[in-house]
């Protein structure tokens, strides 16, 4: 019953975040039509009113609860500037002769980013969270925060991709790590050596038919092989984790899943097929048969980004050497119920 409703809420969280997009794209469509064009003031009033209702309307399916007035003239301000790039000239031109209507979107937007500003240095000078996290917080108060965090992951990804070349793994607080990369170094060098073929292909063969093609092309493979090495490079520096508290089970960029110490009941090496193809099994290994087992006391709910298959009761990963996690684990477990 849990796990329904909890699709129930993930199809309506999606919903909400993919409908708004496709309502905007066709409502800039039909305002391009001659229908549009030879009624521009009424195809404006009408533009903003939808693009501002849909966008108020997935705030708050997306808001379990009350809205907070900053969130509201946030998206009073997403809308003005969404209308102002998706208008056609003719009607960007009716509203710029429209003095009211131009200068109530534009105050809408300063108001925005005078007051996302004051609350922005609020949480740049907060303290007791990482300086990451402050300024995380901040261009959240003036940027819609998927936004920000897309373009987070992005800058990580690109950065580990190009600049991070050494160094020790990812730490966090007084953390062992575990590696579990060496099994995955020959699939991900045939992986690399296919996406440079792949890049060739592109740059020799299709430019025989199509300049542009191959350019664009060429560029989006380069985009994906940076991300793939980046993600090659993040399963070394992100290897899972024993920390006081609990085990942070981790697939370079794909996983990151913290499993309290308290709710772990047992540890084993030995993994069934039956168990690793279990709906209430989360299966963190890639690529490879897990040899890792923990088996839990209570449901734990995966982490935004990976709910799509509910709760789940044992969570099987592989490691390059199980041994050690498995003493170690076992020794902080015998502390923690003492």
């Amino acid at each position: 019953m849990t796990y329904q409703a909890d699709k129930r809420v993930d199809h309506r969280r999606l919903a909400a975040n993919i409908a708004p997009f496709i309502v905007i794209a066709l409502a800039g469509m039909a305002v391009r039509t001659p229908l549009a064009a030879a009624y521009p003031l009424a195809s404006l009033l009408l533009f903003l009113w939808i693009v501002a209702d849909t966008l108020m309307l997935s705030m708050i399916a997306r808001t379990p609860d009350r809205p907070k007035w900053s969130a509201v003239l946030g998206v009073l301000a997403g809308a003005a500037l969404t209308v102002w790039l998706g208008l056609p000239p003719l009607i960007r031109d009716v509203l710029m002769e429209t003095p009211i209507l131009a200068v109530a979107m534009a105050s809408v937007v300063l108001g925005h980013l005078s007051w996302a500003t004051v609350r922005a240095g609020k949480m740049v000078n907060r303290q007791g969270i990482g300086r990451k996290e402050r300024w995380v917080s901040a261009a959240s108060e003036i940027l819609p925060p998927a936004l920000v965090r897309l373009a987070v992951v992005e800058i990580t990804v690109i950065h580990m991709a190009i600049f991070r070349w050494g160094g020790p793994p990812d730490l966090v607080g007084n953390a062992r790590p575990f590696s579990y990369h060496k099994h995955l170094t020959p699939i991900c060098a045939t992986l690399l050596i296919l996406s440079s073929i792949e890049i060739a292909v592109y740059h020799l063969l299709i430019g025989h038919w199509s300049r542009t093609a191959t350019i664009v092309l060429f560029i989006l493979s380069d985009l994906g092989f940076v991300y793939l090495v980046g993600l090659i490079k993040s399963f070394r520096f992100r290897p899972v984790l024993l920390t006081p508290d609990g085990v942070r089970v981790r697939a370079g960029f794909l996983i990151d899943q913290h499993i309290p110490l308290d709710a772990i009941i047992a540890v084993e090496c030995g993994v069934t097929g039956e168990e690793v193809r279990d709906p209430a099994t989360f299966n963190a290994a890639l690529l490879a048969w897990p040899n890792i087992m923990l088996r839990l006391d209570r449901p734990l709910h995966r982490r935004a980004g990976l709910k799509g298959r509910g709760p789940f009761m044992r969570v099987a990963f592989r490691l390059d050497d199980p041994e050690p996690f498995i003493r170690l684990l076992a020794w902080h477990l015998g502390r923690c119920r003492r």
